[in-house]
């Protein structure tokens, strides 16, 4: 922040006891975050900087008229004035229905928060000597975490002497991915890690 100093205040008392901890009060200007400014938009009557750059609500340009004039012509249409650009010289205003705007625009971003899709790592236990049942039953899930678009993470459970004959656990996983890989991919190869031996099966 240019030219934005920041002074020193004294302790809060939460903070009191925390070694190295500061609290700092910046003078100058602060980047505003999206939510403020939002409730900074100025509509209508609270646009006091006339002359504004006038755009109409089919997107026509109306040229640069006084303020009262723009706010004029939006009540004759029944919609609002809105500022669009504040830092514009001069401002640029457009006319248009803001609360239906506000509805859509809110409309849209449930809509993109709906389509996003977020990646979960879902754990599948099995053994050595598994029985083939359990297997196809721990298959099936494995697949429909996959179509789901998340990571399986395949995790192959050794008992006391079961480690000293590793390779029939990694079978059992190689066996595994293999009933998968149409849909599936290797993200991480089958690794021992204590007395668990892990892979990781990400969607294609």
């Amino acid at each position: 922040m240019t030219g934005a100093r920041p002074r020193c205040c004294p302790l809060l008392p939460d903070a009191q006891g925390i070694p190295g901890v500061r609290f700092f009060i910046f003078r100058g200007s602060v980047a505003l975050s999206t939510n403020e400014r939002e409730r900074r938009t100025r509509i209508n009557r609270q646009i006091r900087i006339s002359p504004v750059r006038v755009i109409g609500p089919d997107g026509e340009q109306l040229g640069v008229l006084a303020v009262d004039d723009a706010l004029a012509i939006a009540q004759e249409k029944g919609l609002d004035l809105v500022e669009v650009a504040a830092m514009a010289r001069p401002p640029v205003v457009k006319i248009m229905d803001y609360g239906k705007y506000k509805f859509e625009e809110a409309k849209a971003a449930r809509a993109a928060k709906k389509k996003q899709h977020v990646i979960h790592l879902k754990e599948i236990k099995v053994r050595p000597g598994i029985e083939e049942h359990d297997f196809e039953f721990k298959s099936r899930h494995a697949r429909e975490f996959l179509v789901d678009g998340n990571k399986v993470k395949v995790t192959m459970m050794y008992r006391g002497r079961q480690l000293a004959h590793v390779e029939l656990g990694r079978a059992v996983l190689d066996r595994f991915f293999a009933g998968l890989q149409d849909i599936g991919k290797i993200e991480q190869d089958a690794k021992l890690e204590g007395r668990n031996m892990v892979m990781v099966l990400g969607p294609k």
